[in-house]
């Protein structure tokens, strides 16, 4: 009989064996391993150009970091990952242990598309900024129009590209509303876009916490959306069709139900005069 934990709402409070655990030893041994592999990555800064190994450095931080939060994770559809595909692909956003699971589960090299303001954090910035990563000011139009221009010759190039399409983490476990910059960079460099929903990582480390809690998590990996034809008119129409898409993954394999009336629409984010 499995012991296994069933995914389900995360308990408020934590049972004290969990916060125990968090803080002595899983929170301890997290910042330890960032620290570890983002020093290794900086020191291999110095000695490639193209950021292949340091993407492996980083693929090696994210699977200590998912061993160190005790969770299993099971990749839905992987058959959609083609190897060395290019294409953008999208994920929601749940948790701080959103990306170790993205990097410790696509099989290929790709650059990721965060929020400025990530540059500034210690390790986590600087690999950042020497591995080739992308930063977009979601704040600031004109600045996001520059740096998702950046990001689509990044795809030109034949790097695949990784972004989530929410611009931060959610709070209420459910997806929320998408901004245009995956369809924006998609149909600009005419590549795909790969939908994925990760499932579990909401309970595992939600928003505002510090305290793992072990669930298993699922990534769930749908069809490529093409975008062959599109053009840049068409922004807001292939957002809602990555949102809905992406809401559809993540409502099938989660506990959650979809809200009544979900307030999922696109946000624009590119001014028209850009198009």
């Amino acid at each position: 009989m499995s012991t296994r934990r069933a995914l389900g709402p995360r308990p408020n409070p934590l049972p004290i064996a969990n916060r125990a655990l968090s803080l002595f030893l899983q929170g301890p041994a997290f910042f330890a391993s960032t620290a570890f592999f983002g020093s290794l990555s900086l020191a291999a800064s110095l000695f490639e150009k193209d950021g292949r190994f340091q993407h492996r450095i980083a693929q090696a931080w994210a699977r200590t970091s998912v061993s160190i939060s005790a969770c299993p994770v099971t990749i839905l559809g992987a058959e959609n990952l083609r190897r060395h595909k290019v294409a953008v692909y999208t994920c929601n956003h749940l948790s701080y242990m959103d990306t170790p699971v993205i990097f410790s589960s696509l099989p290929f090299q790709f650059r990721i598309v965060a929020r400025h303001d990530l540059w500034k954090l210690p390790f986590i910035g600087w690999h950042l900024n020497r591995s080739g990563q992308v930063p977009v000011n979601v704040d600031n139009p004109r600045a996001s129009i520059s740096s998702l221009s950046g990001a689509v010759k990044t795809l030109k190039s034949g790097m695949p590209l990784f972004i989530f399409p929410e611009g931060g983490r959610s709070d209420s476990g459910h997806p929320s509303a998408f901004l245009n910059g995956p369809a924006f960079m998609a149909i600009r460099a005419q590549v795909p876009i790969i939908p994925m929903a990760l499932v579990g990582t909401h309970e595992l480390l939600p928003i505002h916490t510090g305290q793992f809690y072990p669930v298993p998590i699922t990534l769930a990996v749908g069809e490529p959306i093409e975008t062959v034809g599109y053009t840049m008119r068409q922004t807001e129409e292939l957002t809602a069709r990555l949102s809905d898409e992406i809401c559809r993954l993540y409502y099938a394999h989660s506990y959650l139900q979809l809200p009544a009336q979900p307030s999922l629409e696109a946000i624009t984010e590119i001014p028209e005069n850009a198009l």
